[in-house]
């Protein structure tokens, strides 16, 4: 009995390493390479003899985003598609800017949590729990140097409620947390989901679900 403890931590350490999103390296780096012809989870390395400091460096945040836009908002990714060097490293991030009342529109990452720190001006989020929580809403008021989290797989949001400019950057679990914008796989999917299923869902006359499949769903990313 005694070493039941020892035991169960080792199977604690192995449950926990199964359940990891991305793959732990395995060496120093594996800079990304992406081969049109293959498809993997995950990416192929690149050679460590022919990696150099540019495949770890992404100079997108540099520049404000474009948020002359429909939702007054734009995310600038780098995530291991912009930036090779990610890769296996299970980390990625992005810059969001906002125009004054911009919107980051409610949306999910799948793959990864998020932690945001506000560097300029003033924000609300929130995020909405699963049924099995009752979809119960966290939300708050974030100032300058304010920083929220939002777990992984759950809808949340941002929106500028001040009158300047304002500025958020998140960081996220995953290489490649992926985004699911809830209004534009719900309303703009190809092909479109069945009226029928939407109105029931929804609970609303068929002539709102046809009106809302026909509208613009901008996509902030």
């Amino acid at each position: 009995m005694k070493f039941l403890p020892i035991s169960l931590l080792i199977l604690a350490l192995a449950t926990a390493t199964s359940f990891a999103y991305d793959p732990s390296p395995l060496q120093d780096f594996c800079v990304a390479i992406n081969d049109p012809k293959v498809f993997v989870n995950g990416k192929f390395c690149k050679d460590p003899k022919q990696v150099t400091a540019d495949d770890f460096l992404f100079k997108g945040f540099r520049y404000p985003g474009n948020t002359v836009n429909p939702l007054g908002s734009k995310v600038t990714p780098a995530f291991v598609d912009q930036l090779p060097g990610l890769n296996t490293l299970g980390i990625s991030m992005a810059r969001i800017d906002f125009a004054p009342g911009g919107l980051n529109p409610p949306h999910t990452h799948p793959r990864g949590s998020e932690i945001l720190v506000v560097a300029e001006g003033t924000l609300l989020v929130g995020f909405v729990t699963s049924n099995q929580l009752n979809n119960t809403f966290f939300t708050k008021v974030l100032y300058k140097g304010d920083v929220f989290v939002f777990p992984i797989g759950l809808i949340h949001f941002q929106l500028n409620i001040g009158k300047t400019p304002a500025l958020a950057f998140a960081a996220l679990s995953s290489q490649n947390p992926g985004v699911i914008t809830i209004a534009n796989s719900v309303f703009r999917s190809k092909p479109p989901i069945s009226a029928d299923v939407l109105t029931k869902a929804f609970q609303v006359d068929k002539k709102v679900v046809d009106y809302l499949q026909v509208q613009f769903w901008y996509d902030n990313n």
